[in-house]
């Protein structure tokens, strides 16, 4: 295997490894739900999502754009990130205290004494997180996906044990702290017991203060996109009580499954990537069109399907009493289809190093999503609420691009034509499942599920005898060999020639694989053109391993073992 191909099917192989690892979360995730669902009450999950949505402000607060801003970052001298582990960590022991503090507040906030004490056992874990994020995010950085999958995997089913046992055991809403507390600790132990960061005096170098700008820039657009899509918590849990917001949380735990097993490992990778590219206009939008062609056809249709059989899905997951949930669950396929589309926005902002501009548009545009709240539920209760929600979520999306791609090289077409065939596809396999689960609509849930599923499969399979729809196919197949391609055993090598493979070579060449490309015509290239850019690989292979030999004490040797931070929205337990 060529050195190219090794770093194309290095880089692809992260999307596979961290995909595996997610899924495999996924898989907890929802074994936890199912079983929970089924041992405690809604109102019990309302208790934790009205405690959340606070704890949620704190986590950001604590974060500060910090792990956008790692990411984003070209060098991270080890000064530097010795001077991020100790604001991370002050900042979390501030913001511990602050929402222990607060507990009567919450409790006054809706009226629930129970309140104050949940919220004093949840504070700790904002400690908790200011340690470990620094490492995530640098693991992120350094593509480390293997470590990232595996303790992923291992801290949820740590703490979904640990939950259900407790909710065996008679422990209530306590059972969903316990297992939100499991997670934090073993993860922390585990960071701890493998990197043992070396953390240097308490200071903050004044290299670090261009970081901590970037990073306020990010963490000011992320509170405002937290504000839209926790303050409809609020607004439940106060007008309509615990019993309608655990309805609501559930449905939107399972509507964030797609956005968070499917988009979460692509956007991943895709970030520290775009970022490597953002030199290389050409590349980056061949990356870009063909991210937007793996998020269309991921994620548009398994929403489509989802919605059409929402019903039988939710009491076949949940067991009965979860009807409300299940209208719910099919009314947020609208913003589904929004939110997988804008992710592809927030990475345009970040790896452009444009997060100033997205704090700018996110201050007009994330106010209009509150005030739909106000509006949805006061109009429709909490079916008026969603309907208004996933509409907004839609409108908002085309300024929302010509923004980001306002005086960039990126074009619209870069984003909306990949996306139109996977729409189409959406529309007829929503139409499918719901009218073949509607055929059988007197058996029992699973079988009008698998009815369902089916009855999709036969309404969008005249669509891949259009040329179109099977050019496609062959690039998401071509992907999948990408990840399979076997991997060759290169040469041994020193410690400085292994670290020369950068983040940036697997980018460059990444963008230049058949997996990532517009079109098949793209891909045909002379044999000079290949010797040519194996010419330059060499090159450029040579001047970073010259680079990591005079590297000396780089962080990267600190933060090899690490984890990833839990997922793109942190919601709901």
């Amino acid at each position: 295997m060529s050195g190219t191909q090794n770093l194309a099917h290095k880089a692809s192989r992260g999307v596979a490894v961290t995909m595996g690892g997610l899924w495999g979360r996924a898989l907890l995730q929802m074994l936890s739900t199912v079983v929970l669902a089924r041992l405690l009450t809604p109102a019990d999950f309302g208790l934790i999502a009205m405690v959340g949505s606070i704890m949620g402000i704190a986590e950001l607060v604590r974060d500060f754009g910090m792990t956008g801003a790692i990411i984003q970052a070209k060098n991270l001298s080890d000064r530097v990130w010795k001077s991020l582990l100790w604001v991370s960590a002050l900042i979390g022991i501030v913001l511990s205290v602050a929402v222990a503090l607060s507990a009567p507040l919450v409790a006054a906030l809706y009226n629930e004494p129970r309140l104050v004490a949940i919220t004093l056992f949840m504070a700790p874990g904002v400690f908790l997180s200011g340690l470990v994020m620094p490492l995530q995010a640098m693991a992120t950085k350094n593509l480390r996906f293997g470590l990232l999958a595996s303790l992923d995997i291992s801290t949820m089913a740590a703490g979904v044990v640990a939950g259900i046992v407790a909710a065996l055991l008679g422990a209530g809403f306590w059972s969903l702290v316990i297992m939100a507390g499991a997670q934090f600790i073993i993860r922390l132990v585990v960071l701890w017991s493998l990197v043992r960061p070396k953390w240097g005096p308490p200071r903050i170098v004044k290299e670090t203060w261009p970081l901590l700008g970037t990073g306020g820039s990010i963490f000011g657009a992320e509170l405002l996109g937290y504000a839209e899509k926790n303050l409809d918590n609020v607004i439940i849990g106060a007008t309509l009580g615990p019993a309608a917001l655990g309805q609501y949380s559930r449905a939107y735990a399972l509507f964030l499954l797609p956005l968070q097993q499917m988009n979460g490992p692509l956007g991943r990778v895709a970030l520290p990537v775009l970022s490597a590219l953002r030199d290389e206009g050409d590349r980056y939008r061949r990356y870009i069109r063909s991210a937007a062609l793996v998020i269309g056809y991921l994620t548009l249709p398994t929403y489509a399907v989802a919605a059409g059989v929402a019903q039988p899905l939710v009491r076949l997951l949940l067991g009965p009493g979860w009807e409300m949930a299940a209208t719910l669950f099919s009314l947020l396929a609208i913003a589904g289809f929004a939110q997988a589309i804008g992710r592809l926005r927030t990475w345009l902002y970040i790896s452009l190093g444009h997060s100033h501009r997205q704090f700018v548009y996110d201050l007009v545009a994330r106010p209009i999503v509150i005030a739909g709240f106000f509006f949805g539920i006061w109009w429709g209760g909490l079916p008026g609420l969603v309907l208004t929600y996933g509409a907004l979520s839609l409108i908002l999306l085309v300024p929302g691009f010509g923004f980001a791609m306002r005086g960039t090289f990126v074009r619209p077409g870069d984003v909306a034509l990949p996306i139109i065939r996977p729409a189409i596809m959406a529309v007829l396999a929503f139409a499918g499942s719901w009218g073949a689960s509607h055929l059988v609509i007197d058996t029992i849930a699973i079988v009008q599920v698998i009815v369902g599923m089916v009855g999709s499969l036969v309404i969008i399979s005249p669509l891949f005898l259009l040329k179109s729809y099977r050019g496609d196919v062959g690039k998401l197949l071509g992907f999948v060999r990408s990840i399979r391609a076997p991997k060759a055993r290169p040469a041994k090598t020193d410690a400085a020639a292994d670290d020369a493979e950068t983040t940036e070579e697997m980018a460059a060449e990444l963008a230049n694989t058949e997996t990532f490309s517009e079109t098949a015509n793209e891909e045909q290239k002379t044999d000079e053109d290949r010797l040519i850019e194996t010419e330059e690989l060499t090159r450029r292979a040579r001047r970073a391993a010259a680079a990591a030999a005079d590297a000396g004490t780089a962080p990267a040797s600190t933060t090899t073992k690490t984890a990833d931070p839990q997922g793109d929205d942190s919601r709901h337990p």
